[in-house]
């Protein structure tokens, strides 16, 4: 899901917009000064890539939980849910079962494996150059259009507080977040950004809490009566009930399974989360990661479902989708309703917060995919100058955040929902079928590898860019009656390019007539599942 605001959206705020300037103007100065003083250690490449294994699992749990709470979940759940109720919480059941999948196939193996980026693990006793590039061709492809959608919902967010309407201010508010997301990650590296997802993830939660806990004083602690308000506000008591948005047809239906199978499997590929493994000193520290995150993340999206029926009840289905932003405005809508604008502009503060410690994760993570991967892997086989690897991944920084401020300004205002289905999507198909296969696989070749990766990452974006969510649908990206290419009939092609890269990956291998090292097999799998030998974790 993401943040779908429009570029039109009238120049006026639910709020006080200096209040809200404020209000972002002191939780930026205060991350700020956090990262300053992080930076002091940044001298190795494990330093800005891993924070120097620095941190506990409770940390890292916390951070991890920052990453993957984007303002898409916060604003475009609460929004669902309080649009298509049922259907809308189920979302979110979709993002926390994802986390059993990273927990019990990905956490510790991955841990144990590599150093710094998802292509550690996957070239480790296959051919290094082809599956790096790889590797690194689909982190930096599945990066950029989850910051795509981030920085356009930025602008469109920040210019709904602000009551910014016209396309030049947002593209100014696109600019200084894409600027201050650089300058964190250009001088945090890893630790910086860890702490800014912390604190981001301290906030999100607390702020949801308290929601929460307002909405069902207000309804004196009753569930059902929060419920039977929402149905009665809505005038549609299917609120409150399956299918209101994936029981329409078997079409729709169809297309529930695929977004919940790219949802629940593309988590446990994201290379942003991924790298959050290598940022603790041992295995069993990156698993109690995943349990912290689980606990966070599942009390978070039982505070969303309070909070969408709350905005149901409380501001009505009608007004939120008429409001600038559409659904994505029911969060702060609520917060106005319940506190009104103070309450409004710390909310929108943290969903700001939210915003930036997201892209800084992703930044810092194609960052190091490019300067690790390809730099000193590839192009320095191995050995780059001492120094310089960390030189071009802050160079790497700047160029990202720059296509990222211009991407965001192209589409602003569009419908920018395919991009993260496309990031997701992307993770599922072209990483996960080879991190399995990798880990638990021994016959698994290079040419099983590169056949899945490219196969699914062209699979799956060919499948979406053919889809309704780019044309032929008033929904569409393309809104014009005279542009549709639209001859997949689902908006999310998990369900296709899925299955499809994890078969390309057996015929690959199947067809493959060398042999990979048995060496290297044993080692990988030794190392996989005791951790001997890998860099910062525990000899046993």
């Amino acid at each position: 899901m993401s943040i779908v605001l429009a570029a039109d959206a009238a120049p006026t705020s639910p709020g006080n917009p200096w209040l809200n300037i404020g209000i972002f103007a002191v939780f930026v100065a205060i991350t700020m000064v956090i990262v300053f003083r992080a930076s002091r250690n940044n001298k190795t490449a494990s330093d800005y890539y891993a924070a120097g294994r620095s941190f506990t699992g409770g940390q890292n749990g916390s951070a991890i939980a920052g990453d993957y709470l984007s303002a898409a979940s916060f604003l475009g759940i609460v929004g669902a849910i309080a649009i298509t109720g049922y259907d809308g919480f189920m979302y979110s059941i979709g993002f926390l079962v994802a986390w059993l999948v990273a927990l019990l196939l990905v956490a510790e193996l991955l841990r144990n494996t590599g150093r710094f980026t998802m292509a550690d693990v996957l070239s480790f006793r296959l051919k290094q150059t082809p599956v790096r590039v790889a590797a690194a061709i689909t982190t930096l492809v599945v990066c950029f259009f989850y910051l795509l959608a981030q920085m356009a919902g930025a602008g469109g967010l920040v210019s709904l507080l602000l009551g910014i309407g016209d396309t030049l201010g947002q593209s100014l508010v696109i600019t200084v977040v894409g600027a201050l997301m650089i300058l964190y990650v250009l001088i945090g590296g890893m630790k910086g950004t860890t702490w800014v997802q912390i604190i981001k993830a301290v906030l999100l939660i607390a702020g949801a809490a308290v929601m929460t806990v307002w909405v069902l004083a207000m309804h004196g602690f009753d569930f059902s009566a929060l419920l039977e308000k929402a149905a009665e506000v809505a005038e549609n008591p299917a609120i409150l009930d399956p299918g209101l948005k994936y029981g329409v047809s078997d079409i729709t239906k169809v297309d529930f399974i695929s977004l919940g199978l790219a949802l629940v499997l593309g988590t446990a590929a994201l290379p942003h989360v991924l790298m959050r493994f290598y940022t603790v000193p041992t295995a069993k520290e990156a698993r109690k990661s995943v349990v912290w995150a689980i606990w966070l993340i599942g009390i978070f999206y039982v505070f969303t479902l309070v909070l969408g029926y709350g905005a149901a009840a409380l501001v009505g289905p009608a007004v939120i989708a008429a409001a600038p932003g559409g659904a994505n405005s029911a969060a702060p809508l609520l917060a106005n309703a319940l506190g009104g604008p103070l309450l409004l502009g710390l909310i929108s503060a943290i969903a700001f917060a939210t915003i930036l410690a997201v892209v800084a994760g992703l930044t810092i993570t194609a960052a190091a995919s490019f300067a690790h991967d390809i730099y000193a892997s590839v192009v320095k086989k191995g050995k780059p100058a001492p120094g310089a690897e960390v030189k071009v991944a802050r160079r790497t920084v700047v160029v990202i955040g720059v296509i990222a401020i211009i991407g965001g300004i192209g589409a602003n205002g569009q419908n920018v929902a395919f991009l993260v289905a496309l990031a997701f999507a992307v993770a599922a198909s072209a990483n996960l079928p080879t991190i399995v296969y990798s880990l638990y696989w021994k016959r698994f070749t290079t040419k099983g590898a590169l056949w899945s990766m490219y196969g699914g990452l062209a699979s799956a974006i060919i499948l979406i860019v053919f889809s309704p969510v780019v044309s032929g649908s008033e929904t569409s990206m393309l809104k014009t009656d005279a542009i549709d290419f639209a001859w997949f009939p689902l908006s999310n092609p998990g369900i296709v390019s899925i299955p499809l890269a994890f078969f390309l990956g057996w015929l690959g291998t199947m067809l493959d007539k060398g042999t990979e090292d048995p060496a290297k097999e044993a080692e990988m799998e030794v190392r996989a599942l005791t951790g001997i030998g890998a860099e910062g974790a525990t000899q046993h």
